[in-house]
């Protein structure tokens, strides 16, 4: 495997763990960042000695979404990224191989998990929470629709109305809230990332056949999430060529509230 990029991969007998590591920027992903992520992803799918794996965060943060000075991602030049192709070639292919891995993922969210972080949460088997983490779907805030699975898990896992009034309000949820709303497997303290470790060692200790449950459940119930993928790339791009979405990155740079114009 490759030295990988702003991630590290810890090994504990069967259970890998990848911790998203730019703590300094709570985890925000960079364009990088996803391409050495799918990396080894890929990596982990065809080591036959990892039976399980933990997603975290580095510091306080799981991961706070598309880093918005990501010279890879967001132009400089008239403010507007190619979203349709950073969506398609960096943030889908981790989301369905973080779902479709015949291994069970858990995501230990130790702190924030914002936008594309709150997806890749999402796309995980499990979610182990603490108690001082929150969730945010945050899209909206910059003038953006929901990508990296939001669109497609959130509505299954809480219900049509409930996503529909997070992914507009994109309001902080915090770990009680989220676990009364059906988002989270297990509420813990600090000491989260030991407890999916345990967790995720119990099922690495379980036969071929917990790879081939998953893989049976993401066919009959995730058939369509490639198409929902692509769909959700092809609305950012509109969004994401609007007025909007300039002032409501300005506004996030400026640490101010944004002025949509509705353009």
């Amino acid at each position: 495997m490759s030295n990988p990029v702003d991630h590290r991969l810890e090994r504990e007998g069967a259970v890998a763990t990848i911790v998203f590591d730019r703590p300094a920027a709570y985890n925000a992903v960079t364009g990088a960042m996803l391409l050495s992520l799918q990396a080894t992803m890929k990596a982990l799918a065809r080591d036959r000695e990892v039976r399980a794996i933990v997603l975290t965060g580095a510091g306080k943060a799981f991961c706070a979404g598309q880093a918005l000075d990501d010279a890879q991602t967001m132009s400089e030049g008239n403010g507007r990224p190619d979203l349709l192709r950073a969506v398609m070639e960096r943030f889908n292919p981790l989301v369905i191989a973080i779902a479709t891995i015949e291994k069970p993922v858990i995501a230990a969210v130790n702190g924030v998990a914002a936008g594309a972080g709150m997806g890749i949460a999402l796309a995980a088997d499990f979610r182990f929470v603490a108690a001082s983490a929150s969730f945010t779907t945050a899209f909206a805030k910059i003038g953006l629709v929901p990508d990296s699975g939001v669109s497609f898990f959130l509505p299954r896992m809480v219900g049509y109305a409930r996503a529909l009034e997070l992914t507009l309000l994109s309001e902080k949820i915090d770990a009680a809230r989220a676990n009364e709303l059906g988002l989270v497997t297990k509420l813990c303290g600090d000491d989260v990332l030991a407890q999916a470790k345990a967790f995720a060692a119990t099922l690495a200790q379980g036969p071929r056949a917990l790879g081939l449950i998953k893989r049976e459940l993401v066919q009959n119930g995730l058939g369509d999430l490639r198409a929902a993928l692509t769909y959700e790339a092809q609305l950012q791009a509109i969004a994401g060529d609007t007025a909007d979405f300039i002032e409501g990155v300005s506004a996030f740079r400026e640490k101010r509230q944004p002025h949509f114009c509705g353009e």
